[in-house]
């Protein structure tokens, strides 16, 4: 079984409710287990701006499916609650992204791990190190509380 992290967002209807349902679903995986949930943060928009304030929330679990696998069955679950991609960073009523996959660095045209924008998004880190406060980039080795504090200039 390997530790991964999923980030979880909505902007659109019921955000709360698509976040739960989105948990429930993930709890429901086959060879998916959840262990513990960041809290809920409430966050402007990035990149496409003209848009609601999102939902965020971080998810650590177990898998037993390669993350190839995995991402397939985010793609799923978001098809399921109603996602369609129109504007790249638009609105959607769901947002499913592996952030952090066992320590292992992915490249291909359909996966980045770790997620490429982590470093970019103060609270994503915050709500991993929530989690986990000794989360180390896969790529630098550098430890995201470290980035997190620089990126903040504030304690956790």
């Amino acid at each position: 079984m390997a530790r991964v992290f999923v980030g979880l967002g909505s902007n659109l209807g019921d955000r709360y409710q698509y976040l739960a349902k989105a948990r429930c679903m993930l709890a429901n995986l086959e060879g998916f287990r959840i262990l513990s949930e960041s809290s809920i943060e409430e966050t402007d928009p990035v990149g496409y701006v003209a848009q609601p304030k999102f939902l965020n929330q971080v998810i650590m679990g177990v898998t037993e499916h390669p993350p190839e696998i995995l991402l397939r069955f985010l793609l799923s679950i978001e098809a399921q609650l109603g996602r369609t991609r129109t504007i790249k960073m638009g609105p959607r009523v769901i947002d499913l992204d592996i952030l952090l996959y066992e320590g292992v660095v992915v490249r291909t045209d359909e996966l980045t791990i770790p997620h490429p924008e982590i470093r970019n998004r103060p609270f994503v880190m915050k709500q991993l190190l929530e989690l986990d406060e000794t989360l180390i980039d896969p790529t630098t080795g550098e430890k995201y509380m470290e980035v997190y504090k620089n990126a903040t200039n504030h304690k956790y």
